[in-house]
């Protein structure tokens, strides 16, 4: 099968995984053609498409009607909480970039020392510090400069080790004689890889941005390759970001720019987004959520500045 995608931009790994969940419309099903449509797009064979929603049909993720292009996938209630981005950490980050969340200067800590027998909790409890942007200060010791901790509890809760968990805040933190906060970010957040990946994602982002702004609306399924590789990308740059308030990063921090450009596509995106005429393109009147999720979150995050 020859893909049709553009060769002039860069080109995004999209999981085939992701790419289902992308397509999952307002009235919570996904139209396999759909699917295999955009699969295309993005360089995916069918075979690919065929076994990943194999896949999470065995898991419980969808229920499926009909075969091959003409089924009808609908999520289950466990997959659309799942789905979409994290709207606090994604708004708090465009807040960051507005200068609307400066720091206080507090650091707030987790210790903890969960006993070798709730080894599987503990090192589950290490992965989800990390995961919500705490930087590893010592052994059981993590810090961040966020106010984290409602998050933290629902963790640690659902772990069931909140015993052997402490929170502590200070404004006087510091590690052998370095004290700076700045350079203290520096030791337990290396930058490098984070600058990396909001290079990539402005990488990817600019030409599609200027596609979208190109007079006339894109066809559905080029806006729907669009919708699907900015949020693989999107994601890959802001799920191991931890978020550090600009006063701790170097300037110009590229996430900035980036995530700039990425809300400029959702708008287009969305404003584009109308229901389409040909009836193998979907439900008639069933947008795809992907196209408003994003610029939902990042409009909310404008209205409370």
């Amino acid at each position: 099968m020859t893909s049709t995608r553009d060769t002039s931009t860069p080109v995004v790994q999209v999981p085939t995984r992701m790419l289902v969940e992308a397509l999952v419309r307002t009235d919570h099903t996904v139209d396999t053609g759909e699917v295999y449509a955009t699969a295309s797009q993005l360089g995916m064979s069918d075979q690919q498409v065929r076994l990943c929603i194999k896949r999470l049909v065995v898991e419980g993720r969808f229920t499926q009607e009909g075969r091959g292009r003409k089924a009808l996938l609908r999520a289950t209630d466990a997959t659309e909480r799942m789905l979409g981005p994290d709207a606090d950490f994604v708004a708090h980050a465009y807040r960051q970039d507005a200068g609307l969340a400066p720091w206080d200067g507090t650091w707030h800590l987790v210790a903890f020392a969960v006993p070798e027998t709730a080894r599987v909790a503990r090192d589950a409890l290490r992965t989800a510090l990390t995961r919500l942007g705490g930087g590893p200060v010592q052994g059981g010791l993590y810090a961040s400069p966020n106010a984290w901790e409602p998050y933290v509890q629902e963790q640690v809760r659902h772990l069931g080790v909140l015993d052997h968990v402490s929170f502590l805040t200070t404004d006087d933190l510091r590690h052998g004689s370095e004290r700076d906060p700045a350079a203290l970010a520096r030791l337990w957040w290396p930058q490098a890889e984070t600058v990396d990946r909001y290079h990539r994602l402005t990488a990817v982002t600019e030409p599609r941005l200027a596609r979208l702004r190109a007079p006339g609306n894109l066809p559905h399924a080029q806006r729907l390759t669009i919708a699907v590789e900015l949020a693989a990308e999107f994601t890959r740059a802001m799920e191991p970001d931890p978020l550090l308030p600009p006063e701790l990063l170097s300037q110009p921090w590229p996430g900035t720019k980036a995530r700039e450009l990425v809300a400029q596509c959702w708008s287009l995106l969305a404003d584009q987004e109308e229901p389409d005429p040909d009836p193998g393109q979907g439900p008639e009147g069933e947008g795809v959520r992907l196209f408003r999720l994003y610029s939902d979150v990042i409009n909310q995050a404008v209205i409370d500045m």
